[in-house]
């Protein structure tokens, strides 16, 4: 009993710094702490919110199980590792291919994939805890890890461009290409070019443009386009209970989703280590039980009608800027986002963004998922002028952008799965062996 107050006393105590850089162990004053928590859901808002809507999930529903799952997080970590957990983009073209199962909306096969993909998650969690994670390093190296997370954003490239060009691609829209190009390039200057913390805004505030500009250009002036149905805004309640959906567990969709766990591993390592650099502290211990917790977050979320979730580079970014890495702002940006999973409104709102205008955000999200994959070879000096390199990317690439999928009875890949498991393959059995490490043996393009 003892043992456990003392945990819980240890997690819970933070220590009262005003100034300099503030550590995971220690906060702001309240007030701040409070305005940061804030600042924080604005930072992960267009994200986290664009990726259930682009699925089809219920905004609300998705938001509730982002607090849940920092939650989560949080008691796993033990507060140590400053992070928030938001809906992950690498589910999405997955999710979407479960979804067509039985040739409709089918979003309960879709949860019981992402619960399948959160349990096979958390095992390795607890893998690492056991060994240590140096063998997910050995398994994933660079090279690997950028070519699969390249792969996802040139998966969804299709997506945000059929939200621009409306239903009809034979006769695309040309007022859905303008109003999404522009959403694009709003969100592309204020990434650039916005003073201080707004720079890490970009998504919420392009956002936020494109949808007035939709409406002046739809709703008031009738140049084109559906106008903005705002029944839904004006009838929904400003307080109710999130919408919940049971699962349904299908081989296919399982086999489907599954496969992102290596792309989540990828993800979170990469966040523990990025974190630490920044805070200067050895969070190496808290590797396992980081991956355990977004498993276990991303199970309780599938269980309920939410989506997979992740630890989110946007609030990277806010805690780079701050230098303000304190847990217990999570904590309140946690409270916060289940507050507005319990706002029938706020889903109204965010259900009423015109897909030209999604589709523009996502043209930027998507592109800088792929361009992530190229920041890591660059960052991690992946030479590919060794063929191991050059070739495990060049298949890992094709594979996903192609979207090669396997089926066998009830077994079924994606692209993005093929892709994962393609570039694990070449790159083991060409490092193994000793095969395609000359360099510059293969023709220039």
């Amino acid at each position: 009993m003892a043992a456990a107050v003392e945990y819980l006393r240890s997690m819970f105590h933070w220590t009262v710094k005003r100034d300099g850089i503030i550590a995971p162990d220690e906060r702001p004053p309240a007030a701040q702490s409070l305005a940061l928590g804030a600042q924080h859901i604005f930072a992960m808002f267009g994200a986290t919110v664009l990726a259930p809507v682009i699925m089809g999930f219920n905004p609300n529903t998705a938001i509730f199980f982002s607090g849940i799952g920092t939650l989560i997080f949080f008691v796993c970590v033990r507060g140590r590792v400053p992070s928030y957990l938001g809906s992950s983009f690498s589910f999405i073209a997955v999710v979407l291919s479960a979804e067509a199962i039985g040739g409709g909306h089918n979003i309960p096969v879709a949860l019981g994939g992402i619960i399948a993909c959160g349990a096979v998650y958390a095992l390795i969690g607890l893998i690492v805890m056991a060994v240590g994670y140096r063998w997910v390093e050995f398994l994933m190296p660079p090279i690997v890890t950028g070519a699969v997370v390249a792969v996802i954003g040139l998966n969804l490239a299709p997506a945000a461009i059929n939200y621009m060009i409306g239903s009809d691609a034979a006769h695309p829209s040309n007022f859905g290409i303008l109003i999404g190009l522009l959403t694009a390039l709003a969100v592309a200057l204020v990434a650039v070019y916005a003073p201080g913390v707004f720079r890490r805004l970009p998504i919420l505030i392009g956002g936020i443009f494109g949808y007035l500009l939709y409406w002046l250009l739809s709703n008031v002036l009738g140049l084109g386009g559906t106008p903005i149905d705002f029944s839904a805004i004006s009838a929904a309640p400003l307080v109710g209970w999130p919408a919940l959906t049971a699962p349904q567990f299908d081989t296919h969709a399982i086999t489907l989703i599954v496969p992102v766990a290596i792309v989540l591993v990828a993800e979170n390592l990469g966040h523990v280590k990025a974190v630490a650099t920044m805070t200067g502290r050895n969070l190496d211990p808290y590797i396992g039980r980081a991956f355990f917790a977004d498993g276990l977050a991303t199970m309780v979320a599938g269980s309920g009608g939410g989506t997979g979730v992740t630890t989110y580079a946007e609030n990277i970014g806010v805690m780079a800027v701050t230098k303000i890495y304190s847990s217990l702002v999570f904590v309140i940006a946690a409270v916060v986002a289940i507050l507005l999973g319990f706002s029938p409104l706020f889903g109204a709102l965010v259900l009423s963004i015109p897909q030209p205008v999604l589709g523009g955000m996502a043209i930027v999200l998507f592109g800088l998922i792929a361009t992530t994959g190229a920041r890591i070879w660059v960052e991690n000096k992946v030479d590919f002028t060794n063929n191991t390199n050059f070739v495990t990317a060049a298949v890992a690439l094709t594979l996903g952008a192609g979207n090669l999928a396997i089926t066998a009875g009830d077994f079924s890949i994606g692209g993005i799965g093929t892709a994962c498991f393609g570039a694990l393959i070449v790159y083991q059995v060409l490092n193994r062996f000793g095969l395609g490490k000359g360099k510059d043996a293969l023709p220039a393009a």
